[in-house]
């Protein structure tokens, strides 16, 4: 069956979208706030888009009235940490895509512990495996997407999941990570994994 994007619904286009592009890894993203608070909000529409320079990308929808706090923030600071949800923190990374008032604080609501950056202002979520310290490099306003293009400067990795410091050998698995689905509440672990041996061709 074929479904002509020109003519459904956006909210059916959202409902295939995230039915057919599974799993999507998701973004945990936190920003300052205009009080000086911190925001932090999840995003499946999110990826690693290129290497050099180290560039991810988070696709952010806008309110029905107005942008999301997330990207109002992005856009006035142009720095953002991009934190990786364990499985021990899919309630709290659930919970904080609330619709907070852009004043409050979801770190204190939730009761969220942060720790510094190194190179930017928001901080990265304590219990997080891994997070990555962003400068925005552009923002494309495409209806009623804003398409987030960060540099990655900086990645911090707890300690135990780093295998092999100087040729950044990485224990991926052992982060636990988590994944989206589609429909609500719909999630998945990415901790079944299998291997692929490249075949050789030709000579």
């Amino acid at each position: 069956m074929e479904f002509d994007f020109c003519s459904i619904s956006a909210q059916n286009r959202y409902k295939l979208l995230v039915s057919l592009v599974v799993p999507r890894p998701i973004a945990w993203v936190s920003t300052c706030n205009p009080n000086g608070s911190i925001n932090v909000a999840p995003f499946s529409f999110f990826n690693a888009v290129g290497s050099d320079p180290a560039l991810v990308v988070l696709g952010i929808g806008d309110h029905a009235d107005r942008p999301k706090d997330t990207a109002v923030n992005i856009e006035r600071d142009e720095e953002f940490v991009v934190n990786l949800v364990a499985e021990s923190q899919a309630q709290a990374m659930s919970d904080s895509a609330t619709d907070f008032p852009p004043d409050v604080s979801e770190v204190e609501e939730l009761g969220l512990q942060t720790a510094s950056s190194s190179r930017i202002t928001p901080p990265r979520i304590v219990g997080s495996p891994a997070a990555l310290e962003c400068k925005l490099e552009r923002i494309l306003t495409i209806g009623h997407n804003r398409i987030v293009i960060g540099e990655v400067i900086s990645a911090w990795i707890e300690d135990q999941f780093v295998l092999d410091l100087e040729k950044a050998y990485i224990d991926t698995a052992a982060f636990k990570l988590i994944g989206r689905m589609n429909g609500p509440g719909a999630y998945t672990s990415t901790r079944d994994t299998f291997q692929i041996d490249r075949k050789k061709y030709g000579g």
